[in-house]
């Protein structure tokens, strides 16, 4: 055999060789290929689908998951419930520290919105999807719209459906928004509250005042109206030092000039409401009005104690800045003195009365 035969037989050789290791590479491939599809969970129950022909699935377990078009799992089956939405997200629930908790997760199986919920249920409001999500821990609500980003900075107590309206409850009160086609329009706020054991309630249904007015800042203002009517009647300066009040703010006590006054008593609070102020400034002023219904007793020259009792108006100012937020800027009453009845007229009854006595008995 030639050197040039041998050169041959060995390049043949070699090839041979390269082709044998690919040909076992290429089965090998196949085979593990073959195993890993053996190891995907088998289908044992279609259920709903979405519009892109993606199924839901239980396996043997009756766990669920999600198959694709071709039937391929794209959702392993590790979860309890998993319910399509109009997103790109899947309502999902799964057992977490003894708890059935409900989240979201995407068509890769990826957390999208954390399990920390007992329950996520459907709204449809003027044909637009909505999600309340109920707080494992407190039973509070979060609502999201329909691609799951949170409607509110805020959760709420309770919400419910009213026609074509999504009324949603605080600790604080109730709130009305109406739901259009592109829109979600503040409609009503009641902000309820109590001070010196008398409660009442801020409604606010002007559309002007609630575009510009948040929640926060309507519980503020309440918040405010508290501590000032409780200053007024105590004179105690350490209730409003919990109120972002400007330097400049000047808040009264009530009937300051009068010190015949003994004792004043909250009886009732009512006729409350919010209006804009007309000012000097660029700035947004708000007044808000209450009345109170107040009884005193003051001790008269006579030493003798005078019972009154009158309803009296509560007038807060506050000013929004942008840069400083919603600040209080004074606190009065009107009037802010005691309205006692005038004198001649107590005495001019006696006489005209003793008078007629007097003339019966001449005749």
């Amino acid at each position: 055999m030639t050197k040039h035969m041998r050169l041959i037989i060995s390049v043949l050789f070699i090839v041979i060789i390269v082709l044998a290791v690919a040909i076992t590479r290429f089965y090998s491939n196949t085979d593990q290929s073959a195993e890993l599809s053996g190891t995907q969970p088998a289908v044992e129950k279609k259920l709903s689908a979405d519009n892109s022909g993606n199924h839901i699935f239980t396996d043997s377990a009756g766990l669920y998951g999600i198959i694709d078009s071709n039937e391929r799992v794209i959702v392993y089956p590790e979860w309890q419930e998993i319910k399509f939405t109009d997103s790109d997200l899947c309502i999902a629930s799964k057992q977490i520290r003894g708890k059935k908790l409900f989240g979201c997760i995407d068509y890769e199986g990826n957390i999208a919105i954390p399990f920390v919920y007992s329950d996520i249920k459907s709204i449809k409001l003027s044909g637009r999807n909505f999600y309340a999500a109920a707080s494992s821990d407190d039973s509070t609500y979060v609502i999201y719209d329909q691609n799951f980003n949170p409607c509110f900075s805020r959760v709420w107590t309770s919400y419910k459906e009213d026609e074509d309206d999504l009324v949603l409850t605080s600790e604080n009160g109730v709130y009305r928004y109406s739901v259009t086609a592109n829109d979600i329009i503040f409609r009503n706020a009641v902000i309820k509250s109590e001070t010196m054991n008398h409660s009442y309630e801020l409604e606010v249904t002007n559309k002007n005042l609630l575009s510009k007015l948040s929640i926060s800042s309507l519980e503020k203002m309440s918040r405010a109206v508290d501590r000032y009517i409780e200053y007024a009647f105590t004179g105690d300066s350490s209730l409003l030092k919990d109120i972002d009040a400007e330097q400049s703010a000047v808040f009264l006590t009530l009937f300051p000039e009068d010190h015949s006054v003994t004792s004043k008593t909250l009886m009732s609070l009512n006729d409350v409401s919010v209006y804009s102020s007309i000012s000097d400034d660029d700035l947004d002023h708000y007044k808000i009005y209450i009345t109170a219904n107040i009884s005193t007793n003051s001790k008269m020259a006579d030493s003798r104690i005078q019972y009154l009792r009158g309803d009296y108006k509560a007038i807060m100012e506050f000013v929004y800045d942008p840069e400083k937020g919603l600040r209080v800027l004074s606190g009065d009453f009107v009037p802010n003195k005691l309205s006692y009845p005038a004198k001649s007229a107590e005495s001019k009854q006696p006489a005209d009365t003793n008078e007629k006595k007097n003339e019966q008995q001449a005749h």
